[in-house]
């Protein structure tokens, strides 16, 4: 058995162990401590070997100063012209002062989301939904300009802050494929109908062209027509025959064609061709 004395000894050793412990902190490098000295701020531990003083002395909370990356849930979000959008964020900040950290909001994590997300209803708020859309950077820019002095007096620096989603809800994302739908289909029937419009006008163009021709050629032919009758008729004179011959060919020409049409059944010639011919002649003397 041990003697009072060294009892009371090893006792002692054990308590000077227990101080030593107490009073040396060791502060790894990224982060610092806060310490409270009968329950008020006393000191901020930066990285490396400290004293404090045992049991009247204490270590608050430890504090990181490395970046923090902070996720922003996601939240719907109304905009100018009342279309409903869904978007989150995420944001880097640092711990400059550990001690606003600590003593200046309750939970300086909780209070940087909290305001990000009702900044971002704020800005988005005032824009239209194409606007939202398209503008993410400038969404940023201004979000993080509008909270960067707030979560300052915080002791803390907003490094950035991204726009991770910006996308329309479900029933928003519907309304807009069926409206992209028939603005498909109306310029196609657009496309159609100019393309329709453009075929009738070539139509009736190339219509209009072909009676101007048609009738010019009538006309020429005509023209062609009185200038071989008044050919003829100098040519003939007072002779019969030579006429009639000239009017026979044309007379049979005449009538071969009729036999070659497609809607021709039977052709009739005269019984007295040469009697016809001379009709004809008498005819023609007679215009003379």
């Amino acid at each position: 058995m041990l003697g009072p004395s060294l009892s009371i000894a090893i006792v002692l050793l054990i308590a000077v162990i227990v101080t030593l412990v107490a009073g040396i902190k060791i502060v790894p490098q990224g982060e610092e401590w806060i310490v409270e000295r009968l329950g008020k701020f006393r000191a901020t531990l930066k990285p490396g070997l400290n004293i404090i003083l045992p049991y009247i002395d204490s270590v608050r909370a430890k504090m990181t100063t490395r970046d923090i990356i902070l996720d922003v849930d996601k939240q719907e979000v109304i905009t100018k012209d009342n279309a409903v959008i869904i978007t989150n964020a995420v944001s880097f900040i640092k711990i400059t002062d550990p001690k606003k950290a600590l003593y200046g909001v309750e939970d300086f994590r909780l209070a940087i989301r909290n305001l990000i997300m009702t900044t971002l209803r704020s800005i988005i708020g005032e824009m239209t939904l194409d606007e939202a859309l398209s503008n993410r950077e400038m969404i940023k820019a201004r979000l993080k300009e509008q909270i960067v002095d707030d979560v300052a007096d915080w002791g803390i620096t907003v490094k950035t802050v991204e726009i991770q989603d910006i996308t329309p809800s479900p029933s928003m994302q519907e309304a807009m494929e069926q409206q992209a739908a028939a603005e498909r289909e109306r310029r196609a029937m657009e496309t159609r109908a100019e393309g329709e419009k453009n075929a009738m006008i070539l139509v009736a163009d190339g219509k209009l062209e072909a009676a101007k021709r048609e009738a010019q050629a009538q006309v020429k032919l005509a023209q062609a027509s009185a200038e071989a009758i008044g050919v003829i008729g100098e040519s003939v004179g007072e002779k019969e025959l030579p006429a009639m011959f000239l009017l026979g060919d044309r007379y049979i020409e005449a009538l071969k064609s009729l036999s070659d049409s497609e809607n021709s059944k039977f052709i009739v010639y005269p019984a007295d061709l040469q009697q016809a011919i001379a009709g004809l002649v008498g005819k023609f003397s007679g215009r003379s």
